[in-house]
């Protein structure tokens, strides 16, 4: 009998299969459309061990006013949308006061701040080193203000955290990247952040390395999933598979499988746009452009351009506004080419209001185990995050677990 199914493949997913194989486990992970094919394939690959404090609910009276307006790149929301983000958005302005984010730092940084020690020997064992670079990647600004405001808070992480980091001046970052059609005033470069070339790659040569050690990889439906005597049972395209606990790792779709079940988990989504432009006369760094809310990385595909946020509903059409603006605030830096793909991708970064995810048993259903919910750093925290699941389901969890825990949704 399997001991234990994984739903869903991304870097989370993939992580906690292959934390659970390294046990002694056996494990089938399951998805609906393969391995690394969803919210994993599209971010902007890198693994961002400098963002040790989660991403707050704006503050700024100035700011709030931009995005209700629908000003710049940063959030684009819809009003169809609203009745079903208002209550976790309050929840989430709620905890981002700055006593609850200093607290809730402390656990988010337990699995982000050294989240590259966990995805080294994964790298290294599934054969993937070409896909990964470690010189870091820069925040660009177009003002002097931008530019102080950030470096002052980059020196506050450094002196609090350990985050290594250098200011260059404009002239140091033209030199780095002789195709600025533009002086800007500088950057901030964030030293020991890996970036990846293809982040849907290395989810997969995870995969890979997952099936190498004799785990099993079978196409499902999460929906399927019931309760049985002896633990549950999954409907997949090789039939039914039993097993003694089973892993929610599905991101944003995840909701659909614990409302079933009766657990009211406020999970909002933020959805996010990219699109592949042909390099030539991009940047040859990563860069993110803060002031826009453009991230500028190449990749193997091309020069991917990635948006900031949307709030709108899962299944809501395309909305071509945040990638145009993206393509617009990069066309005045660089000279690229023209789109690789006809249309662009978008997927959804599951976001909870207190920031963390839920990592823990579910507290009614013995066998299983909640892993989801990590917003915009799934793909940075899967396999550190993946470590702290396994010591809670072995008996030995560590000390962040009940902050992450599956009850404070019981």
């Amino acid at each position: 009998m399997t001991t234990t199914i994984v739903l869903g493949a991304g870097m989370v997913g993939v992580s906690t299969a292959l934390a659970l194989q390294a046990i002694g486990d056996t494990v089938v992970l399951v998805d609906r459309k393969g391995i690394g094919r969803e919210t994993s394939f599209g971010n902007a690959g890198a693994i961002q061990t400098e963002a040790v404090e989660p991403y707050a609910f704006p503050r700024q009276p100035r700011r709030l006013l931009g995005i209700a307006l629908g000003r710049g790149g940063e959030v684009n929301w819809h009003f169809g949308a609203m009745p079903e983000h208002l209550r976790p958005l309050l929840s989430y302005w709620w905890n981002s006061r700055p006593q609850s984010h200093a607290r809730l730092s402390q656990h988010y940084h337990a699995i982000v701040g050294q989240s590259d020690l966990y995805h080294a020997p994964l790298i290294a064992a599934a054969k993937a080193e070409e896909l990964v670079e470690r010189r870091g990647y820069h925040v660009i600004f177009r003002t002097e203000k931008g530019l102080d405001a950030a470096w002052k808070d980059a020196r506050r992480l450094n002196g609090q955290w350990g985050v290594a980091s250098r200011r260059l001046d404009g002239a140091e970052l033209t030199a780095l990247e002789p195709g600025l059609k533009q002086s800007l005033p500088g950057a901030v470069h964030f030293q020991d952040v890996w970036t990846c070339r293809s982040p849907g790659g290395l989810s997969a040569a995870y995969g890979r390395l997952f099936q190498a050690r004799g785990g099993n990889f079978v196409y499902g439906d999460a929906q399927s999933l019931e309760q049985t005597r002896s633990g549950w049972r999954l409907t997949t395209e090789v039939g039914r598979v039993d097993a003694e606990r089973v892993v929610l790792a599905l991101g944003s779709w995840s909701t659909q499988v614990t409302g079933r079940l009766g657990y009211r988990i406020p999970l909002f989504r933020k959805r996010g746009y990219h699109r592949h432009f042909d390099a030539a006369g991009g940047p040859t760094h990563p860069l993110y452009d803060a002031e826009r809310a453009t991230f500028m990385a190449p990749m193997t595909q091309g020069l991917r351009l990635c948006t900031g946020a949307e709030f709108t509903r899962l299944d809501a059409e395309i909305d071509w506004r945040q990638i145009r603006r993206s393509e617009a605030s990069a066309r005045e830096l660089f000279d690229f080419g023209d789109p690789v793909e006809a249309e662009p991708w978008f997927g959804h970064r599951p976001c909870l209001p207190d920031m963390l995810p839920v990592i823990g048993e579910a507290p009614r259903h013995p066998g299983l185990w909640f892993h989801f919910g990590h917003g915009h750093q799934g793909f940075t925290a899967g396999p550190a995050s993946a470590r702290i699941l396994v010591s809670a389901m072995i008996g030995q969890p560590l000390p962040v677990v009940a902050a992450l825990g599956a009850a404070r949704f019981g």
